[in-house]
């Protein structure tokens, strides 16, 4: 087996796997429950997808590396299915890269921190609706 193919898990690469899991860590000890690799509506697959006790989605986009980051632009079509949206880093990636309109997560695998916060926009009320239903669909899977 190549180098490459070593180096992911299920077709993510370890600094994804890792924060995955430190990011399920930081949410679930704000009381919120997460999907991780969640299907939207529009057939794009959200990283890491939050639900709140007031029933407030946020989408987490997370960024293994610079590389990543600049080859992989989907992230505006994650924006009409939340109310938060973040990227979520290592320490060490470029901070200024990440669009100021956006969130900045930096994560490992045993936690999380917001270091910026994003601007919350209310999702439709229909919307929220419907990712209500897929949530909870998605998780009773």
């Amino acid at each position: 087996m190549d180098a490459h193919r070593k180096a992911q898990t299920n077709g993510r690469n370890d600094t994804a796997t890792a924060l995955t899991r430190g990011l399920s860590r930081y949410f679930r000890a704000l009381g919120q429950v997460c999907i991780s690799e969640f299907s939207l509506k529009n057939r794009r697959r959200a990283d890491i997808v939050a639900l709140d006790q007031a029933g407030g989605f946020t989408i987490v986009e997370i960024k293994s590396s610079r590389t990543d980051f600049m080859t992989d632009q989907k992230w505006p079509d994650y924006l009409e299915f939340c109310d938060r949206f973040y990227f979520a880093v290592e320490q060490s990636f470029p901070h200024d890269l990440i669009p100021s309109t956006c969130g900045l997560i930096i994560a490992d695998e045993y936690g999380a921190e917001i270091i910026r916060n994003c601007t919350a926009q209310k999702m439709h009320s229909a919307r929220r609706k419907a990712m209500s239903l897929r949530f909870a669909r998605t998780a009773a899977r």
